[in-house]
């Protein structure tokens, strides 16, 4: 059997995927994770879409090298554009901003009517990815942080659902836990706790910054940075439960 090797970003999004479903992966990477779900016996069918030849070129080479290429489709094009409609059961897009990502769904959203499950990763904007699943009646049904070479990554589990049902709270609003991300705060897990740090520590060299300038705009901006500083604090009080108030 070939060996698929593959990043503890990519094993994470594969376990998420169902046994035995259609898989569309848009954005492929060299389709490695279309690969590893194949060896792997755990799709039925792959679909590996990238926008430009030279990685869908790569794409088509990785597919050619396995046993099971008879079960995979390489494919160039835009986003969902790949893909024919009710044609997937599970879509994976990884490795791109959050509001892109939502820009794909939204393009492409005559290409959802048979999707059971979409498994993103967005680098940047999980909040907009969040929203736009929210509007379009997608329900979070999980989600991962996970840190690899240095780099800080969230995964996004959702399916057709009641899309309120994972923002229920006395404490946070639904602006506020599309921010943080309503099952990682559940979990308070270290990695977490590391991201708002890093936040908060942004927040306050950016408040720095913005203190020596003397224009007037910019320091009516300030109180905007303090709002987000208490807020912050906030949510790392609540997730390092050991402590009483992070200061």
């Amino acid at each position: 059997m070939t060996q698929i090797q593959i990043s503890k970003r990519l094993q994470t999004i594969a376990s998420y995927c169902p046994q035995d479903a259609i898989i569309a992966d848009i954005g492929s990477d060299h389709a490695l994770l279309a690969s590893y779900l194949l060896v792997k016996h755990e799709a039925r069918f792959v679909i590996a879409g990238e926008l430009n030849e030279g990685p869908y070129q790569a794409a088509v080479r990785q597919i050619a090298s396995l046993t099971a290429k008879d079960h995979a489709s390489v494919r160039k094009g835009d986003g969902l554009a790949v893909l024919e409609p009710n044609e997937a059961e599970v879509i994976c897009i990884a490795g791109m901003g959050g509001q892109l990502i939502a820009s794909i769904l939204n393009n492409g959203i005559t290409k959802l009517g048979k999707v059971k499950r979409l498994i993103l990763q967005p680098n940047v904007g999980e909040d907009s990815l969040r929203r736009w699943l929210y509007d379009h009646g997608f329900q979070l049904v999980a989600e991962e942080i996970l840190e690899e070479d240095g780099i800080i990554y969230e995964i996004i589990v959702a399916e057709p659902g009641n899309p309120e049902s994972p923002y229920q709270s006395d404490r946070w609003s639904r602006d506020e836990l599309m921010q943080i991300g309503p099952f990682l705060l559940q979990k308070k897990s270290a990695i977490m706790q590391k991201k708002w740090i890093n936040e908060l520590d942004k927040w306050v060299k950016i408040k720095e910054r913005m203190q020596q300038s003397t224009r007037e705009e910019t320091r009516e901006k300030l109180s905007e940075i303090d709002g987000k500083i208490t807020w912050i604090k906030g949510v790392l009080t609540c997730l390092q439960t050991d402590k009483a108030s992070y200061k």
